[in-house]
């Protein structure tokens, strides 16, 4: 449905008819020389006096003319009422980028991948899904970074979790520090709408902030913490004597998790492969819905620009055309 937002611009429309009633202006002895003057004057005469079809300068200037005002007019194609479900969360996903994620435990279809691929492939699901809620992201490895603030953008968010690399912000791990700089982004929300989810598969090694003394401000600042451990539990080697299996995630801190979940009122899960880590994510999903109540908004595409660039164009033809009328008529 096409709407104009200064319907009333319209009434200029026939304005280079009217001018042609206008009284003419007084010569001073002021003279500006230009040699096809009158030839466009005479010519100007003739196309008001012969028609349209006959005249196409004069038939382009009146569709340039058509064309600007009505761009002026500020005309909007407002497309079909579409159904959004708005939650107005606001949550924070903090993601290890330690040394340690680079461990090859997890499988996607069937091919064996790092701890930090299999986050980016659950995460983009994850993300997808939440339409409505503004997300951002927090790395964190000896250091922690704020790599998005929050934003309705889900697409730019899932490619700046794609191209995080293992040891982007260090080989250590700041679990205290991520949970700090989530919370600073957080603090100006409202108390029952600010989430994080935090995933790691090792323990605090570097920052400045102990993971438990910034789970109780969080607390106390109405974040709610829910923390994932990642990494699986039972993985074939091949060492000297032979294969051999060993615990990949023997440096898991759990009971710091559980911790840091049970003390902001969130859930520490384990995640031993891409499949659990996919049904946290949807728990969490559940456990953060989205509000039932439903909005309805019909998306506005302006057409101001496109009919200004063809009337330009159309009054660029016109006058090319015009002067060659006139060489013409001198010659």
């Amino acid at each position: 449905m096409l709407e104009f937002i200064w319907p009333w611009f319209f009434i200029a429309l026939p304005l280079p008819f009217l001018m042609r009633f206008a009284k003419p202006t007084v010569p001073n002895k002021t003279a500006v020389w230009w040699p096809n003057a009158g030839l466009i004057a005479q010519q100007t005469k003739n196309n008001f006096s012969k028609s349209f079809i006959k005249k196409p300068t004069t038939l382009l200037f009146f569709i340039s003319w058509l064309l600007l005002v009505t761009a002026i007019a500020r005309p909007v194609w407002i497309g079909a009422p579409t159904k959004i479900t708005p939650s107005g969360r606001d949550l924070f996903i903090a993601l290890d980028l330690s040394g340690s994620m680079q461990v090859t435990d997890m499988y996607i279809n069937d091919q064996t991948e790092d701890r930090l691929s299999s986050a980016k492939h659950v995460l983009n699901s994850f993300i997808k899904e939440r339409k409505g809620d503004r997300i951002g992201v927090i790395v964190f490895g000896t250091k922690a970074y704020l790599q998005a603030p929050l934003s309705y953008d889900l697409d730019t968010l899932s490619q700046l979790i794609n191209e995080n690399q293992i040891g982007f912000a260090g080989e250590q791990t700041a679990i205290g520090d991520a949970i700090g700089l989530g919370i600073k982004q957080l603090e100006e929300k409202e108390n029952d709408k600010k989430v994080m989810i935090l995933m790691t598969d090792g323990a605090n090694t570097a920052g400045r902030v102990q993971p438990f003394q910034a789970a109780e401000f969080a607390a106390t600042q109405h974040v709610k913490i829910h923390t994932i451990g990642i990494g699986a539990e039972e993985m074939v080697v091949q060492g000297f004597f032979g294969p051999k299996v060993i615990n990949p995630s023997s440096d898991l801190d759990e009971d710091l998790l559980k911790n840091i979940a049970s003390a902001t009122g969130g859930q520490y899960f384990r995640a031993r492969s891409t499949e659990e880590l996919s049904r946290i994510y949807e728990f969490i999903d559940e456990l953060e819905p989205t509000p039932s109540e439903s909005l309805w908004q019909r998306p506005k595409t302006t057409l101001l620009h496109w009919l200004g660039l063809a009337s330009l164009i159309l009054t660029g033809i016109g006058l090319i055309l015009q002067n060659k009328a006139l060489i013409k008529e001198k010659e």
